[in-house]
């Protein structure tokens, strides 16, 4: 008997306008998707496509202009400014320029969620020692971030992203910055800490080797829809969409780039 996936996000029919000089851009148009607890599921799209507005809808840092979304059954969109605050605690954020206070220590940025969240201090303290643990991070904490390396401090991202112990993290392009050793490095470092603690991650990035190598399930986004979903290795080999056959062609070239080096990329 196989047993069902639990669904952990849901987007359905979900819409976002801007205004630029009053006149009406839509930039997501009936946006539909669902992502399983404890899956890494990728989005891919172009610069343009809606990727960073959709993940800033889903932390409501953007306000959607209609549409729901379900994050472990509770519709984000529905709730108070009290009742948000509470729920973004489940839910972590990793960003492509790190987004690191420059003036604090890597402790203390890694401890800032937990501070705004009230936690106690004997509590912090143990909390971002274990986080930074898992990170590789144990010898940089007295550092600040000017003194770090890219990876380094999307590693410090990535530590305050998980240090509340969030249910659910959006990536969001968190690759991007990095030279491809050190995206790896992150790459498999997410996938470590996905695998310890169940997390579900929503991968969003034009970064082609990111979704192949660290997603099982993806969904193309193309001009503020999805254009289609399903497995990496569908999508890639007979895709449905403009994005997702301009995507394959260059899944393709690498392939051809492996086969006549003799190793991967």
């Amino acid at each position: 008997m196989v047993n069902e996936m639990e669904t952990y996000l849901k987007i359905s029919d979900l819409h976002k306008t801007f205004y630029p000089h009053g006149k009406p851009l839509k930039v997501l148009e009936g946006i539909n998707l669902e992502v399983d607890k404890g899956e890494i599921f990728g989005i891919i799209g172009f610069s343009g496509a809606g990727k960073s507005t959709l993940a800033r809808c889903i932390n409501r840092l953007e306000t959607s202009d209609s549409g729901s979304i379900e994050l472990g059954g509770t519709d984000i969109l529905k709730l108070s400014k009290k009742e948000l605050l509470k729920e973004r605690h489940r839910i972590g954020m990793i960003f492509q320029n790190f987004n690191l206070f420059d003036s604090m220590t890597v402790y203390q940025n890694i401890a800032y969620p937990l501070q705004i969240a009230g936690v106690p201090k004997a509590q912090i303290k143990d909390r971002v020692l274990e986080t930074a643990e898992l990170v590789g991070l144990t010898e940089k904490l007295k550092a600040h971030p000017g003194a770090l390396s890219g990876g380094q401090k999307q590693r410090v991202g990535i530590a305050r992203a998980i240090v509340t112990n969030p249910d659910f993290i959006i990536s969001d392009e968190a690759t991007s910055a990095l030279d491809p050793q050190t995206t790896m490095q992150i790459l498999d470092l997410l996938k470590e800490i996905n695998r310890k603690s169940g997390i579900t991650i929503l991968m969003i990035t034009h970064e082609l080797d990111a979704i192949r190598y660290i997603c099982n399930r993806m969904a193309v986004l193309e001009e503020g829809k999805i254009t289609e979903s399903g497995l990496v290795r569908d999508i890639f080999e007979n895709p449905n969409s403009k994005t997702g056959e301009l995507f394959a062609k260059v899944f393709k070239l690498l392939q051809n780039v492996e086969l006549t080096s003799g190793g991967g990329i």
